[in-house]
């Protein structure tokens, strides 16, 4: 037996006994006087030893060439210490050794296993194994578990039953990059790695299971940030019998669930916003609801003044921020410097000030007098001591601009509390958007993403126009899952594949599986998707997804840990039928 206790275990209820702990020395400190302290840490806390040279002179001498990373096993008596920390649950008592083994030594690690280490990212992510010592990760992926067990055990209660899914599936063009995986056995043939089991899951509602679930890996080769890798994990759910309302029940109820059990708050009812009216007033389709700030449309107040900027914009939106009128110069060149980095792109930034004594100053006072601003301002409820910000454009871009402009500001005056959780369901999607250079419509969602009912009349006439039955779970501005009803009837699913300009061949190509399985009683279903690293990235608070990930890629989509991707052997190639050619 290693050991009887683990590193965080014992009490003062435990003085006296004889134990027997394994682990990491944390730390040794030598005080002189004949006392050495070292911390033993496993992944359950810390004990101090404390080795007393008049006590066993032959173990403390040994004690003095421990060094960080070794791994001992420890026989020895509790007991109290004489001077406690309050800071971890162990610290009213240490361990007197009378036996220690190392098990095994360590070369200095790379970089400090602490809590705030002294690592970069670089050689963290070369090193994760080391990193994976640390409390803060070691946490997250605690958390982690406890939020996948959580879901298994909410989504049971609810009848849903867990179906395991192919992950070497064919690929489907339509959606984001596959990554794609040759067959030895049939030569110039690949598999794709699932972006998500969508197909499946409509299969298996057809098959009877009619409440599912999965928490699945998932792929996508596409280009990297803070919220998106290559693989990820998805807690995927499909149901039967059920319309949009029942889906947004079932799983509003979920994460409601999540956070009782979980974090210990209560969240109450998500609120319902259409898409069109999350584009309006936040500029973006997962609105961050922390805090007010919403969009205002001034482009009828600006208009003929000469401000040529304003005339030729489509569209003028402003934002009121609360108490910043005081904002100095230098403060309102970062906010227009943060707007034109290429990444966001606008071309300037036009602020008003309401000052103290009712008056107005703007960066645009060449062209409107006190008397249009002070219109401006009553329609962005701006009072004494408020700013205005104002972006122009393009709808669209514009506001977007105005989306990163609004976030900025609202991380800037505290708004974003991470321990503040404002949830909602964003609905009434359209169903498809149009690219212009290819005269062509795609999915907004997936092909088989059923239109509202309602709508179905503009299918033919008016695509563009057409909302779907989809709806996106949105928590602090971050898109957490999302989903929608599925095409079930076979009439109507040819006819989206028909808009979205596919012929019955290509179709029957792609998803000539699933469109046979629906000719023997497919049943209504929905369901939706969430993502597992997302949400517990944040419930922990991170701004990556990275530390709630065991082993994560980095953002140029290499693990530097085991250096992949790298190439293969030429015989493994010749196996494969591969010839690689690298493009310059």
């Amino acid at each position: 037996m290693y050991r009887s206790h683990t590193c965080g275990e014992l009490r003062l209820a435990d003085q006296n006994k004889e134990v027997i702990l394994a682990g990491w020395v944390q730390k040794v400190r030598k005080l002189g006087g004949g006392i050495t302290f070292v911390d033993l840490r496993d992944r359950y806390g810390i004990t101090q030893l404390a080795f007393y040279k008049d006590a066993n002179a032959d173990l403390y001498e040994e004690a003095n060439k421990f060094g960080r990373e070794w791994v001992l096993q420890v026989t020895g008596k509790v007991q109290e210490r004489s001077s406690k920390n309050k800071n971890i649950p162990t610290g009213e008592v240490e361990l007197v050794p009378t036996k220690v083994t190392i098990l095994n030594t360590s070369e200095v690690p790379p970089f400090t296993i602490e809590d705030e280490t002294d690592g970069g990212d670089d050689i963290r992510m070369k090193y994760r194994y080391l990193d994976l010592r640390r409390n803060p990760v070691r946490n997250n992926l605690e958390l982690r578990h406890r939020i996948a067990f959580e879901t298994r055990n909410y989504l049971d209660k609810q009848n849903f039953l867990e179906v395991e899914t192919p992950v070497l599936i064919g690929s489907t063009p339509e959606g984001a990059r596959d990554f794609v995986v040759p067959s030895r056995m049939n030569p110039g043939e690949f598999y794709a790695l699932p972006q998500s089991p969508q197909l499946f899951k409509q299969l298996l509602m057809v098959s009877g299971f009619d409440r599912y679930f999965q928490i699945v890996k998932c792929f996508r080769d596409e280009d990297l940030r803070a919220d998106r890798q290559p693989e990820f994990t998805q807690i995927d759910c499909e149901m039967s019998y059920v319309g949009q309302e029942d889906v947004l029940q079932t799983f509003e109820g979920l994460a409601k669930y999540l956070f009782k059990t979980v974090k210990g708050i209560d969240i109450a009812n998500f609120p319902r916003m259409p898409y069109a009216e999350a584009m309006k007033y936040y500029g973006s389709d997962k609105p961050d609801t922390r805090f007010e700030m919403k969009f205002v449309e001034i482009k009828d107040l600006t208009k003929n003044k000469d401000f040529v900027v304003f005339d030729s914009s489509e569209y003028v939106g402003a934002i009121c921020a609360k108490g910043c009128a005081e904002y100095t110069r230098k403060q309102l060149d970062e906010l227009t410097n943060f707007v034109k980095k290429p990444q966001i792109g606008a071309k300037g930034l036009v602020y008003v000030k309401c000052e103290a004594d009712g008056s107005f100053k703007s960066s645009v006072d060449k062209f409107y007098n006190q008397d249009d601003l002070s219109k401006w301002a009553e329609r962005c409820g701006a009072e004494k001591g408020d700013l205005i910000l104002i972006i122009c454009g393009e709808t669209e871009k514009a506001q977007k601009q105005l989306c990163e402009l609004r976030l900025e500001v609202g991380e800037r005056l505290g708004l974003r509390d991470k321990n503040v959780f404002s949830c909602l369901w964003v609905v009434d999607f359209p169903l498809l958007e149009k690219d212009e250079e290819l005269n062509r419509y795609f999915a907004k969602h997936h092909p088989f993403t059923s239109p509202k009912e309602e709508d179905l009349h503009l299918l033919d006439s008016d695509p563009g126009a057409v909302r779907a039955s989809a709806y996106d779970m949105v928590i602090n501005g971050v898109e957490v899952g999302g989903g929608s009803v599925r095409i079930h009837d076979s009439a109507l699913q040819k006819r989206m594949f028909s808009v979205l300009g596919f012929t019955e061949e290509k179709a029957q190509e792609q998803f000539g599986f699933l469109m046979n399985a629906f000719k023997y009683g497919a049943p209504p279903h929905a369901g939706l998707a969430f993502g597992l690293d997302r949400l517990v990235s944040l419930f922990a608070g991170l701004d990556s997804i990275r530390d709630c990930i065991a082993f994560p890629k980095n953002n140029s989509g290499r693990d530097v840990m085991i250096n992949a991707p790298a190439k293969l052997e030429p015989e493994q190639l010749d196996e494969l039928n591969i010839k690689v050619e690298i493009k310059e």
